[in-house]
Order: structure tokens, then C-alpha cells, then sequence
């Protein structure tokens, strides 16, 4: 099927007893206030200046820190089938995003965008 997707979010993802120092230092390092996603409490995030791209950090309930990549798509349906055709597999499904893991082991997410967010001016076109 049709769709739209591109890479758009790079995540920090920190335990929860190092988030706020997290954010701050990544908030001083990017050059731009992280600030609180509303509808998403364990995350702060901006804009990167100069750049078509999110940065994010994450709160983690558990597990080490880490760093891992957000594509975000008009599909999320096809844009994981897509990913699985490459070698990506399934971890769990959350509200509108898909966790999954590439072919080396790392974890990565496939969110669905807002209707209208993606158009052949900034994302893949993927037929």
C-alpha cells in the first residue's frame, strides 16, 4: 500500500532517577530547551535548530540507557510490514507506535504520524 514515512526522532532513553539530569544536559548540548511532551509525561523533546528532526528524551520505567531511532509514518501498518520485509521484527505494540528491533538487536519505533503531517516534500514515498 501507499504510504509516507521518514526517520524523524532521535530518543535518549534514561532511567527515570537520571531523566531530569538528562534532560538537562541534552538540553545544553542540542542548544534547545527539552520540554515536557503534555500528552506523553516521560518525555521532554524539541525541535534540533537547523534540523527537520526531534530530539527526545525518555524516562525509562527500566532497562540500561541507550539511544534509539523513531520513523515516523501516515501508515503504521505498512510502514512495519515494510520494515519486516527488511529484517525487522516485532518487539510490542503500543498506543500509535510499534516497538521493534533491526537485525542486529537494536530497538527501534515506527510511530504513526498525524494525518497530513507526511508529503513527498519531507518523507519517502514508499509504493
Amino acid at each position: 500500500m501507499t504510504h509516507f514515512s521518514r526517520l524523524y526522532a532521535i530518543v535518549i532513553d534514561a532511567p527515570r532517577p537520571d531523566h531530569e539530569a538528562t534532560v538537562a544536559f541534552w538540553s545544553g548540548a542540542a542548544g534547545t530547551q527539552l520540554e515536557l511532551v503534555p500528552q506523553y509525561p516521560e518525555f521532554h523533546g524539541a525541535k534540533l535548530p537547523t534540523h527537520d528532526m526531534l530530539l527526545l528524551a525518555q524516562g525509562l520505567g527500566d532497562g540500561p540507557p541507550r539511544v534509539h531511532l523513531d520513523f515516523h509514518t501516515d501508515d503504521l501498518d505498512a510502514e512495519v510490514a515494510r520494515l519486516e520485509a527488511l529484517g525487522a521484527t516485532r518487539l510490542e505494540r503500543a498506543k500509535n507506535w510499534q516497538v521493534m528491533r533491526d537485525p542486529a538487536g537494536l530497538v527501534f519505533c515506527v510511530v504513526l504520524d498525524r494525518p497530513g503531517t507526511l508529503s513527498e516534500d519531507n518523507a519517502v514515498r514508499w509504493d
